[in-house]
């Protein structure tokens, strides 16, 4: 190994050798390495191992999953060799994680803490140097062409009510550092936001540069990053578009560029979502309005082309509107999800009025000469022949290894088309395993008691080397579990959920702190707060319910201060929540989070398992469910001062063969069992 007093002897060949980000790697992370004497922070043991492991990975251009439990610095042990290995070698880094709020932890956070560590530390402050960079979908950016094409386009794009919000983005744009949409509040119009945002074919090399266009400033700093952070969702979308290097040109996204999918277990949902189609009546009909309104007469038909287009988007509306409402009809009115039946289930009707107007855009285009207003009606024309395609694609099913559905969604009640792959493997294997370069997957919960090898099968990463490491929690001192072992069976209705009120209400009151309550359906966690609310009010806890309290960041915040509230929350709560302290106490489960069998996806996964001779409760449901317990019981101990409760009202834990599965990922396996009888006896001195 490389000692402090021969480090940088001859960097270049030292850069060359593959022991050197190993060797770098231990100098950072072992017992008396640079976190330790340059940062003051403890040696974690597992985050040495995983420092290591990820190294060899870098190095060696190999794929990794690891397993990190809470608590071991994951971030810290990626990001340092990944930051090394970027500077050394030329090549960028890759960094996605779930959400746009997580990008932020780790652009503000996560690696400033690496930079002070570079800095700080004897011979590597060039490594602090780094660049870093974060990227957001093209639509959160404003365009300074787009937005000069509106102002100058007079009544021709909007009425004149929309003139006061179109200037307050211009006053904006004066000002803003990102242009990102996130930035300006109150949030702009839809209407005008469309008109100038970058997620357009007219913001390009050719029309915008740096210095006008807050978009290709952040394309410039994204060229000359080391780190380049996006989130799961861009990632999934670029690479379902085929977005990647020349094909004989290692990298992900960039040529040459390495990965970590950090918060990896939700990738094959990730993947799910956007490896598929979706078209909706909204989507469409909202370009079409972009194109021309027919109550306000403006549009980008009126401000560049003036053609009998006009004429064919009133057409297309009429048909877009007929078409979903018969959708609707069919298939949407005592089911808000349908899997669709058959091919040809129905007549694309919109196809011919589609395709029409798909060649009037692109003729006006090429008449009107180079330009933002060419290059509109260009994106215009390809946008209408991609929905264009989706519709077909979802009437003919196409694609023989997706599922295909229609839904109603939203507040708006937006119905939809959709499709997604049975199996996203594949898809995973040729735009990340096969593209030559090492990719990093990580996260607390990667297993769900079988080394990793049901999600890697899933993710189609076979052959990648594996990893788990060492919790640095003691759960047996930090953690009390307790089961109900008299839980009506969920099929009790009324009886089940009369019980689970009374026991929630019963083991929230009880511990001192704040208690999460984790529901798998909305309907249950409603009912359960009406009958509680006034109950945790007068014992002088303050109540959050989920969909009515505010966002689920709010939440989060007020529960965190609160210091002894009771927080209902469903799917997005299971995940996300990092509360450390007595503020979160307790987390109840009321019950075992399997996934809605009836969805289309999970339905079509069953029978394509069944028809391969596999069990799907066994092989897909149950592995899914664990995963989801361990995410949801990783909410409680967040530190080595935490102490905690975990409550589980399913008795189906105990009484099911299936239970064990779930009793062996338990941190504390000494669980204590009690019903209605005994609960106030048992929970009287859980107080933490």
């Amino acid at each position: 190994m490389i000692g402090l007093a021969d480090a940088f002897k001859d960097p270049e060949a030292e850069a060359r050798s593959p022991l050197f980000l190993p060797n770098m790697a231990e100098r950072v992370f072992s017992e008396h390495g640079a976190l330790v004497t340059a940062l003051d922070m403890e040696h974690r043991s597992g985050q040495e191992d995983m420092a290591l492991s990820v190294a060899q990975a870098y190095a060696s251009d190999k794929a990794l999953y690891i397993e990190a439990p809470t608590g071991v610095g994951k971030s810290m042990a990626y990001l340092v060799p990944g930051i090394i290995h970027a500077m050394t070698s030329g090549r960028q880094m890759l960094v996605s994680t779930h959400t746009k709020a997580l990008q932020e932890q780790v652009r503000l956070k996560d690696l400033e803490l690496c930079r002070r560590l570079f800095k700080n530390s004897v011979g590597m402050g060039q490594y602090g140097e780094f660049r870093a960079a974060v990227l957001m979908g093209k639509g959160n950016y404003l365009c300074g062409t787009r937005l000069k094409e509106a102002i100058n386009a007079g009544h021709s794009l909007f009425p004149t009510v929309y003139d006061k919000e179109l200037r307050r983005i211009e006053e904006w744009s004066k000002t803003t550092r990102t242009g990102l949409l996130q930035e300006l509040s109150p949030p702009p119009m839809d209407e005008v936001w469309e008109h100038v945002n970058a997620d357009s074919p007219a913001c390009n090399n050719r029309n915008c540069t740096p210095d006008t266009c807050p978009y290709r400033r952040a394309r410039q700093l994204m060229e000359k990053a080391q780190v380049l952070i996006v989130n799961h969702s861009l990632l999934f979308s670029l690479l379902g578009a085929g977005y990647h290097p020349q094909t004989d040109v290692p990298g992900i996204l960039h040529a040459s560029d390495f990965a970590v999918i950090d918060e990896a277990h939700t990738v094959p949902a990730v993947a799910t979502e956007h490896f598929g189609a979706r078209v909706s009546d909204y989507a469409i009909r909202r370009q079409l309005l972009r194109l021309h309104n027919p109550t306000t007469r403006k549009g980008i038909l009126v401000r560049y082309a003036k053609s009998e287009g006009v004429k064919v988007v009133e057409r297309a509306l009429v048909v877009i509107k007929a078409f979903f409402e018969d959708i609707a009809e069919r298939f949407l009115m005592e089911s808000d999800i349908v899997r669709l039946p058959h091919p040809d289930w129905i007549e694309p009707a919109p196809q011919e009025v589609l395709a029409e107007l798909v060649n009037i855009l692109s003729s006006e285009a090429k008449r009107i000469g180079e330009g933002p207003g060419r290059d509109e009606l260009q994106g215009a024309s390809l946008l209408f022949s991609s929905y264009r395609g989706a519709i077909l694609d979802c009437v003919t099913f196409e694609h023989k290894d997706h599922v295909y559905w229609t839904e109603r969604a939203g507040r708006g009640r937006v119905i939809a088309l959709r499709s997604a792959p049975l199996d996203v493997a594949p898809y995973l294997r040729e735009r990340l395993f096969r593209r030559d370069t090492s990719i990093i997957l990580t996260s607390a919960t990667l297993g769900s008691g079988d080394n990793m090898e049901g999600f890697v099968t899933r993710t189609g990463g076979n052959g990648a080397l594996l990893q788990s490491v060492d919790s640095p929690f003691d759960f047996r001192r930090s953690m009390r579990v307790f089961i109900a072992e008299d839980a009506p069976a969920p099929e009790a209705g009324k009886m089940d959920l009369a019980w689970m009120t009374d026991m929630v209400r019963h083991c929230a009151i009880a511990v001192k702190g704040g208690t999460l309550v984790l529901f798998t359906s909305y309907r249950d966690m409603r009912e359960v707060a009406a009958s509680v609310e006034d109950d945790f009010v007068n014992a002088g806890k303050t109540f959050l319910l989920q969909g009515r309290d505010g966002s689920p960041g709010s939440l989060r915040e007020r529960f965190a201060k609160a210091g002894n509230a009771v927080l209902f929350g469903t799917d997005s709560f299971w995940t996300g929540v990092d509360v450390p302290g007595p503020a979160l106490s307790q987390v109840i489960v009321t019950r075992l989070p399997f996934e809605n069998p009836s969805h289309p996806v999970a339905e079509a996964r069953a029978q394509w398992h069944a028809s391969r001779g596999d069990i799907p409760f066994m092989c897909l449901t149950v592995p899914d469910a664990v995963v989801k317990l361990r995410q949801g019981i990783g909410r409680l101990i967040r530190s080595r001062q935490d102490k905690g409760t975990l409550t589980i009202l399913d008795s189906r834990i105990l009484t099911k063969q299936y239970g064990r599965f779930f009793l062996n990922v338990l941190p504390n396996r000494a669980y204590q069992r009690f019903n209605a009888s005994n609960a106030k006896t048992r929970f009287k001195p859980l107080e933490t």
